[in-house]
């Protein structure tokens, strides 16, 4: 970066970080309160704005809340979501090709290339190559994956019954519904 731009920014940084008096700073970053009895507490709850209105902002606190417990409940295991969901898509269709697995979760085929080397690495799946194509692979869970797995569903259980407690057992039922509608 030349010189010049990398002292400026320093400057602009250098005024926007202090109290300048008699001159009014005009920049793009917010300006600081006259005094701190104009200060928000910091404690209060954020105002949402219109995003209070925005369904996507709350599915997706739903989901980080849903995340959070499922890894936490998992972790014995270390096993993360989309993990468990390629676990229990090879054990309900043994042999179906990396393509269809991917597809079925909706995930880039390079990310799942990686994940699909991890669950390899731990000795819970297996790649085959397809009947006469080299560059297609039935997938398959190895004795240890069906035993691991096992052993996952039951700490799946546990995050389940979390979500059901959370929720409410009707209202956990009525959002599975609903989101089975787009999935």
């Amino acid at each position: 970066m030349d010189t010049r731009l990398k002292r400026q920014r320093a400057a602009d940084r250098h005024v926007t970080n202090h109290h300048v008096t008699n001159h009014r700073v005009t920049n793009h970053r917010a300006a600081a309160p006259e005094s701190s009895a104009d200060a928000p507490d910091q404690n209060d709850r954020l105002k949402l704005g219109t995003l209070d209105g925005h369904l996507g902002y709350f599915l997706r606190r739903l989901q980080v809340t849903v995340f959070k417990d499922f890894i936490r409940t998992l972790a014995p295991m270390d096993v993360r979501p989309a993990q468990y969901s390629v676990l229990l898509l090879i054990e309900a269709n043994p042999g179906r090709s990396q393509a269809a697995i991917g597809q079925a979760i909706d995930i880039e085929r390079a990310r799942l290339a990686r994940l699909l080397h991890v669950l390899e690495g731990r000795g819970w799946i297996e790649r085959r190559a397809a009947n006469g194509d080299g560059r297609s692979h039935s997938l398959y869970l190895t004795r240890a994956g069906e035993k691991a797995l096992m052993r996952i569903k039951a700490l799946a259980a546990r995050h389940e019954a979390w979500l059901a407690d959370t929720l409410g057992s009707k209202r956990r039922s009525q959002l599975m519904d609903h989101l089975k509608e787009f999935g």
